[in-house]
């Protein structure tokens, strides 16, 4: 079992930037990827990104949304996985949570956490 906890939400304007964490206690090598998704009010959950904690390597789903915007990276030191979200819109408001499972090409997570809320105010 892992602790996933998020943080780093908040209200925004269009534009602006946020940089969400998600820290990671009691790492379990089962658990080999961190993803980030989110879901808004409703919506069905949209999977963002997700990085394989073995060999560092990412993946970006829904690049049509994502553009560009979005990076995902892991803090060793902070133990934490971070999304950036850049240029923020309106329609990026969601609730933000970070999942666990066994690699990035599944789409189930066995764990996430509660979320952080993104609000982006037009």
């Amino acid at each position: 079992q892992l602790d996933l906890v998020e943080s780093g939400g908040g209200s925004v304007q269009p534009g602006m930037s946020l940089r969400l964490s998600c820290a990671v206690s009691r790492f379990s090598l089962e658990s080999s990827a961190i993803g980030w998704f989110r879901q808004a009010p409703g919506k069905n959950r949209e999977d963002i990104s997700c990085i394989n904690l073995r060999d560092g390597a990412k993946y970006y789903i829904h690049q049509a949304a994502v553009e560009g915007r979005f990076t995902i990276s892991r803090d060793r030191a902070q133990n934490t996985v971070d999304l950036q979200v850049n240029s923020l819109r309106p329609e990026d408001t969601a609730v933000y949570h970070c999942g666990a499972k066994p690699g990035c090409a599944l789409s189930t997570y066995d764990q996430w956490g509660q979320g952080t809320q993104v609000t982006v105010i037009s």
